[in-house]
């Protein structure tokens, strides 16, 4: 599966976004050969290649943070210094394997797998080794995945302040697959630890791997589906982000009623693709006007309020029983049933077909 995924991404055009995306695919591949290479017991062919896979597998969440950099931030260039501390991962590892790998030969190494016939003190240096690259790809893999959500909610944040439809932008999946990679990888990483001081469950070896398809088969399909976003659907980079103008209370009067007459008479929430610079362009006042009075004046962000907007003339259109649920979420302004049902329910506190199943009891009882 990670083979033919490397050979779609392979095909495709050298975009930052594939680039590291083939990078993490190739780290995935040497992750999962390494794995396969010790369960299947291929080992014992070629013992002195056990462990080989050590530092590869501490660059596993670096890969996956600069994926998502590369796919949802605004700044093309990554910082030095992330690149410096991703990179010191598989050095410490190395470190740490530099007594496992010159002073075990391959025939000791194929000794210490069993019991019987392993020597003490070299089965301490396997153990030390064991402990050292697992504590540090814990450390590394935690790390950059709490970096990737912060990225993730940032990103998510930024399309809010300019949008009123981020399904399509906001790489809603990426959250789950995050979730769910980093309890596997932090599962198999003790799993290995506690198998190389001899404890096992029995799920050993079993669970774990079809836990481990399951999450890279989800990333997979997500990643090769996932569309390459254009720079002005990322935000802005922290370069170009300007400092709010103060403005005054009477300021964010005038723009707060400019915005309420473009929605209530001129109806612009109608559009599905409105955003905050077609908006800007509607009213006469600046994007960071608008945004400073959504946020501080209204207290809202742009999607809310354009999509309040809508759900308040969903509502009036669900009273009409010969309506679909469906049509009538594309006439309000949105791109799917699934966005539309969300954004409905989180306004009402019903979902759009309980809210209509409301009017009906409501009026049932007025009859």
């Amino acid at each position: 599966m990670t083979i033919f995924a490397l050979i779609e991404v392979f095909n495709r055009p050298n975009e930052r976004q594939n680039v590291f995306l083939k990078g993490l695919l190739l780290l995935l591949l040497i992750h999962l050969a390494g794995e396969l290479f010790i369960y299947s017991g291929a080992y014992v062919y070629a013992p002195a290649l056990a462990g080989a896979q050590f530092p590869f597998r501490v660059l596993l969440g670096p890969a996956l943070y600069f994926y998502a950099h590369a796919t949802m931030s605004p700044d093309k260039a990554i910082d030095k210094r992330l690149w410096a501390l991703a990179f010191s991962g598989p050095i410490l590892v190395l470190l740490a394997m530099l007594p496992f790998i010159f002073m075990i030969s391959p025939a000791e190494k194929l000794a210490l797998a069993d019991p019987s016939t392993r020597d003490p003190e070299l089965w301490q240096i396997a153990v030390f080794t064991c402990f050292f690259a697992t504590c540090v790809f814990i450390s590394f893999t935690v790390l950059f995945l709490i970096m990737a959500l912060k990225l993730h909610i940032s990103h998510r944040q930024q399309l809010m302040e300019r949008f009123s439809e981020i399904e399509q932008r906001s790489l809603g999946w990426f959250r789950t697959v995050l979730v769910i990679w980093g309890a596997v990888w932090l599962m198999y990483a003790v799993e290995f630890f506690l198998g190389a001081l001899g404890w096992f469950w029995f799920g050993s070896g079993k669970l774990l791997p079809v836990l481990e398809v399951f999450a890279l088969a989800i990333f997979i399909q997500k990643a090769l589906s996932q569309k390459v976003l254009k720079e002005s659907d990322k935000g802005l980079p922290r370069t170009n982000q300007t400092r709010a103008v103060l403005l005054s209370d009477e300021k964010m009067q005038l723009i707060a009623s400019k915005l309420e007459h473009a929605m209530k008479e001129d109806k612009l929430f109608l559009q599905d693709n409105l955003s905050l610079n077609k908006l800007s362009e509607s009213i006469s006042e600046t994007e960071n006007h608008i945004s400073e009075t959504l946020s501080q004046f209204l207290q809202t962000k742009f999607f809310q309020f354009v999509n309040g907007f809508r759900v308040e003339e969903a509502k009036q259109a669900l009273q009409d029983r010969d309506k679909l649920i469906t049509s009538i979420a594309y006439d309000v302004g949105f791109n799917s049933k699934s966005t539309f049902n969300t954004a409905f329910k989180k306004v009402v506190g019903y979902s759009p077909s309980a809210y209509r199943n409301l009017l009906l009891e409501n009026k049932q009882k007025i009859l």
